[in-house]
């Protein structure tokens, strides 16, 4: 594979298996960024590829070229600090909770439902400037020697240079009809 950034390493993971599981949770649910080709990948399956010893491999779906979404520089990407875990442990358990960070940053941050969390978000934001989470190669990570995470990106759509008013609009609400599956399957 030519882009690199649809690679991702799960050689450091302790519950290799818990984290594919956990993480196959999110294919086609959260939106894939990758910098080196300034892409966002809507339309992806997630392998892990035999040949490929402790890899995760995205593939954007070939027959769907307009599910991904060209000229999305890198700047339009940041890290927020918030991480989506599962619930609980509970094979079989889908349900989903976000760790918002605490102001004074010294503990750990609270979690709380995810519906909740995205809720509590967007309150806090303009309402023409929505959370629009997506994920980079890096951000499938553990929270502790049990418990995988997924760390969210958010996409600002106010650095978007290279686009159309409505190619913008359009990334708004790929994404965020994306967080409704997502939101909703709790």
């Amino acid at each position: 594979m030519d882009n690199k950034d649809l690679v991702w390493d799960l050689d450091i993971f302790k519950k290799r298996k818990k984290a594919q599981d956990f993480v196959m949770g999110f294919e086609n649910q959260l939106c894939v960024y990758s910098g080196s080709v300034e892409q966002l990948y809507t339309n992806y399956n997630i392998f892990f590829p035999k040949e490929e010893n402790r890899k995760l491999v995205i593939l954007p779906n070939p027959y769907a070229h307009h599910d991904t979404l060209h000229g999305i520089i890198e700047e339009a990407v940041r890290p927020t600090g918030l991480f989506v875990v599962p619930a609980s442990m509970d094979e079989g358990s889908k349900r989903l909770n976000l760790i918002l960070p605490l102001k004074d940053g010294n503990r750990q941050g609270r979690s709380v439902p995810l519906e909740v969390g995205l809720k509590l978000i967007n309150q806090k934001r303009p309402e023409d400037k929505p959370f629009l989470p997506v994920l980079v190669k890096g951000d499938l990570r553990e929270l502790n020697a049990e418990t995988p995470c997924l760390h969210l990106h958010m996409l600002t759509l106010s650095h978007l240079p290279k686009l159309s008013t409505l190619d913008v609009t359009d990334i708004q609400r790929v994404v965020l009809e994306r967080l409704e599956k997502l939101a909703a399957r709790q």
